[in-house]
């Protein structure tokens, strides 16, 4: 009896592990499986939220993986004291520019590397978490900006033979309401600092950085400031060949070093998933089983979506110098997003991408982090801060640094 209940019960088992199997989904090939062929350590993910502080956020994460390569040590920087800072020398510019000139939540890399310069930097606990003067959890600039830029407008476009310094003060009250009062002075592990004393302590030296970029509209191995609205501090960048561009970036990788990367993510293969792609649209649409004029009058979202179901087999295209150049031209290749490449990875494919770290929090399939094809970063890099000991030293020495 016993043995036959055995019998029984071992054929149940083996019709339910059978019918398991039958219902289990088939693998999706077009699903990036990765392999990390290089990965840097970096800091935690943080999250912008609904302001336009992607520069703050990209550059002080290069920051603090600058300061965990050189010392070990693991720091959380203020991005709220370098906006304070920046926001209110923006405005002077606007101010002395009459207005002919933007003000705007973005900035660049350089704007970071400017205050720790000139003003220092301060830990993030020194200041009021972002949005909690406001009663919010994270930072929400809509009514901070719906007040400081018709004031600062108002200032620039003053009709007055003559101006105060008393808008500087109006101004930093605003700054100070929504970001916090810069603090002069703040303890943290039981030393006091100054903001100075304190970026003096963090084991870095704020004359290694360079910005680089890739056009010819300016000779190679000269410096020139990328003409795009939010360098407006007009910092220079070395100018090199695409293929050395990328070549600057993977060695850095190699290295131990990351980079503060700017760029365009306002394409089509940039996906909400975590995934990145220069996507051949006249191969992908053929692929997705549309023609091109449907194609076309997708909305951006669902061709999105249609890039998301071809995953790592999505088609790209091929970088070139021309292109580059063409697309910066006509107002294509547009600098809207900072983000941190910091490791390579390769999918199933053999494919490589860099991992690439956000600040729209644990978004994402990746929980924060994007996979960008090297097409991808190729073809819509507007410029990047990096370690110049991280070029290699035949570029370095043609650019004289």
């Amino acid at each position: 009896m016993k043995k036959t209940l055995a019998i029984v019960l071992l054929a149940c088992f083996a019709l339910n592990v059978s019918a398991a199997k039958k219902k289990a989904p088939a693998k999706d090939a077009n699903k990036p499986v990765f392999t990390i062929v290089k990965e840097n350590p970096i800091t935690s993910v943080k999250d912008q939220n609904r302001s336009g502080t992607c520069w703050d956020y990209s550059t002080l994460s290069f920051f603090e993986a600058e300061i965990l390569k050189s010392t070990g040590k693991t720091y959380d920087l203020c991005e709220s004291f370098v906006a304070n800072k920046t926001y209110m020398e923006r405005a002077i510019q606007v101010v002395r520019f009459h207005g002919d000139c933007q003000f705007a939540q973005g900035g660049s890399a350089e704007d970071v590397l400017a205050t720790m310069k000139q003003h220092g930097i301060c830990p993030e606990n020194a200041m009021p978490f972002p949005g909690s003067l406001y009663g919010d959890s994270l930072n929400n600039f809509g009514e901070f900006f719906s007040v400081l830029e018709p004031y600062v407008g108002a200032v620039a476009k003053s009709s007055a033979k003559k101006i105060s310094n008393q808008w500087k003060v109006g101004l930093q009250g605003i700054l100070d309401a929504y970001l916090g009062k810069c603090p002069e002075k703040f303890t943290y592990e039981g030393k006091e600092y100054t903001p100075k004393s304190f970026v003096n302590s963090l084991g870095i030296n704020l004359n290694d950085y360079v910005s680089v970029t890739s056009y010819t509209h300016h000779p190679f191995y000269t410096a020139f400031a990328v003409e795009v609205q939010d360098n407006w501090r007009f910092p220079l960048s070395y100018n090199v060949p695409m293929d050395e561009m990328m070549e600057i970036i993977d060695n850095a990788v190699k290295e131990g070093y990351t980079i503060a990367w700017g760029g365009d993510v306002s394409e089509e293969g940039f996906t909400r998933q975590g995934l990145a792609y220069a996507v051949d649209t006249k191969k992908a649409e053929s692929l997705s089983g549309s023609d091109m004029a449907r194609w076309l009058k997708l909305t951006a979202d669902k061709k999105r979506n249609i890039i998301d179901s071809l995953g790592c087999n999505v088609p790209e295209i091929v970088p070139t110098q021309q292109m580059r150049q063409e697309r910066f031209d006509n107002w294509e290749l547009t600098d809207d997003h900072g983000m941190l490449i910091y490791g390579v990875a390769k999918d199933q494919n053999g494919k490589e991408y860099y991992m690439v770290k956000n600040s729209w929090g644990e978004s994402g399939k990746y929980k924060g982090i994007w996979y960008m094809t090297k097409a991808f970063i190729a073809a819509n890099t507007m410029d990047f801060l990096i370690n110049k000991n991280a070029i290699p030293a035949k570029i370095r020495q043609k650019l004289g640094i």
